[in-house]
C-alpha cells in the first residue's frame, strides 16, 4: 500500500518504515500519562470557549502541558524524555483533543517533531545535529519551549503537491539568512523554534529545512489567522527578510532537484496524530450529545428524555459505530508502527477514516441536536467547525483515494 501515501509529485525517502520508533515509556507508565491527559482535558475544555472566541494564543494551556510533563513525551528517554511511541502519543493527543483540539493539534506537530530527532539520534543519521537536537532538547526540558515546521507558501501551497518553495537560505559566513514568506505556521506565538523549510542559493541548489529562533531579528509573525474553526491553533504568516541561523541549525539538506522527500516515519506519525487530533474533537460532540439526549425532556414524551426513543439510540448508535472504528483503526495502526509490522499505506487509511467518520459523527450530532446544536451557547456548533477543519491537512482525502485507486488499478 506504499502508493497510497506518495503526492502526486512529492516523494518518499527511501527509510525503512517498518523499523521502530524509539520506545522507553513501560507497560505501566503509558496508562498513567494518558489518564493524566485525559484529566488534563478537563481544564482544557473550560478554556477552549474562551480561545476560540478571542482566537488568542493557548499559552496558558501548554503551561499546564508542560506542568503535567507531558511536553517531552516523545524525547528520547536517554536524553530525559518519556521516549513514548506513536502509541502513547497518539492517545495522549486524543485525549488533550477532547478538550481543545487546537491545543491538540500544536501539541501533535511538537511530538512529531522531536520524535523525529529522537529517531535520527538513535540511527546516528546526521539528520539533526548533534548540537541543535541537545539545543532543543534542553530548552523543551526547562519550559513550553515548542517546536513545529513552517512550509505553506501563497504561491506554492503546501509542497506536498509538488514543487519547490520560494524561501530561500543564502550562504553567509558562519550560517544562513533566510528571506521568505510563510504561511499557516500552526501555533506561531507561542513557538519557540521553526523549522523553516527553504532551497539554498548555492551552484546546486538544497532543499531542507533550517531552524529559527523565535525573535531572530529579520522575522517576525503576523496575525492572518481568521478560520472558521480550531481558531486558537493561531496558525500565522511568518515573514522572513535575511534572518540569520547558525551552520548547525540545517537540516536534511539534500539536492533540490530531488524534490522534497517525505520521510516515512513522518508520514505516520503526522497522518495518525492529525487523525487523533479530529476524532478527538468528534468524541467531544458525542460527549456533549449524549449529555443532551439524556437530559432533553420535551414535554411531548410525558416525561421522558430523548435518549429513550428508539430512532434515536440507533442514530446515536452510528456515533457510537463510527468512533469505535476509527479508535480501533488509529489504534492497530499506532501498536503497528511502534512493533515495526505496519503495512506501508496505512497511516494514510487510518487518517482517511478517522476524518470522514470524525465528520460524519458530528454532522449526526447536529442533526439529533436540531436548533440547540447551533446555539453558540451550546459547544456542540463549535465541535462541528473544528472538525470540518480536519479536510483541509494535506493530502486531502481525496487524493488519498486517487492514489489508492491508481495504486490497486495498477496491480491490476
Amino acid at each position: 500500500m506504499s502508493e497510497i501515501v506518495q503526492m502526486e509529485r512529492g516523494h518518499l525517502s527511501p527509510a525503512k518504515a517498518r523499523d521502530p520508533a524509539p520506545l522507553g515509556v513501560t507497560a505501566q507508565q503509558a496508562p498513567e500519562l494518558v489518564a493524566r491527559a485525559a484529566a488534563l482535558a478537563v481544564q482544557l475544555a473550560v478554556l477552549a470557549a474562551a480561545h476560540d472566541s478571542s482566537g488568542a494564543p493557548p499559552a496558558p494551556q501548554f503551561a499546564l502541558l508542560h506542568d503535567a510533563d507531558l511536553l517531552r513525551l516523545t524525547i528520547a528517554k536517554e536524553a530525559g524524555g518519556h521516549g513514548a511511541g506513536l502509541a502513547t502519543a497518539r492517545a495522549v493527543v486524543g485525549a488533550v483533543a477532547q478538550g481543545d483540539p487546537a491545543v491538540a493539534l500544536i501539541l501533535s506537530m511538537h511530538y512529531s517533531m522531536h520524535a523525529a530527532i529522537a529517531r535520527s539520534q538513535q540511527a546516528g543519521s546526521g539528520e539533526w545535529s548533534a548540537a541543535l537536537a541537545t539545543e532543543l532538547i534542553a530548552a523543551s526540558l526547562q519550559g513550553p519551549a515548542l517546536l513545529n515546521a513552517a512550509q505553506v507558501e501563497p504561491e506554492l501551497g503546501s509542497p506536498s503537491h509538488g514543487g519547490l518553495p520560494a524561501a530561500r537560505a543564502r550562504r553567509v559566513q558562519g550560517g544562513w539568512q533566510l528571506s521568505g514568506h510563510k504561511i499557516y505556521v500552526t501555533g506561531g506565538p507561542l513557538l519557540a523554534w521553526i523549522s523553516v523549510l527553504a532551497v539554498t542559493d548555492e551552484d546546486k541548489p538544497r532543499l531542507g529545512s533550517f531552524v529559527l529562533p523565535r525573535g531572530t531579528p529579520g522575522s517576525r509573525l503576523v496575525e492572518t489567522w481568521d478560520p472558521m474553526g480550531m481558531r486558537a491553533t493561531v496558525s500565522q504568516d511568518l515573514l522572513l527578510e535575511e534572518a540569520w541561523v547558525p551552520d548547525h541549525h540545517a537540516v536534511g539538506l539534500r539536492p533540490a532537484a530531488q524534490g522534497l522527500q517525505r520521510e516515512a516515519h513522518g508520514i505516520a506519525w503526522y497522518f495518525s496524530l492529525v487523525a487523533s487530533v479530529y476524532d478527538g474533537a468528534a468524541r467531544a460532540a458525542r460527549d456533549w450529545l449524549a449529555d443532551f439526549l439524556n437530559h432533553r425532556r420535551p414535554s411531548a414524551l410525558g416525561g421522558a428524555s430523548l435518549a429513550s426513543l428508539p430512532t434515536v439510540q440507533e442514530k446515536f448508535g452510528e456515533i457510537e459505530v463510527l468512533l469505535q472504528a476509527s479508535d480501533c483503526l488509529l489504534d492497530s495502526h499506532a501498536r503497528a508502527y511502534d512493533a515495526g509490522s505496519a503495512p506501508d499505506g496505512l497511516a494514510a487509511v487510518a487518517k482517511h477514516v478517522a476524518v470522514e467518520n470524525a465528520v460524519r459523527a458530528a454532522t449526526l450530532a447536529l442533526e439529533l441536536a436540531g436548533n440547540h446544536g447551533l446555539a453558540r451557547r451550546n459547544p456542540l456548533e463549535r465541535h462541528l467547525r473544528n472538525v470540518l477543519c480536519s479536510q483541509i491537512h494535506s493530502p486531502p482525502n481525496n487524493l488519498i483515494r486517487s492514489n489508492a485507486g491508481r495504486a490497486g488499478l495498477q496491480r491490476r
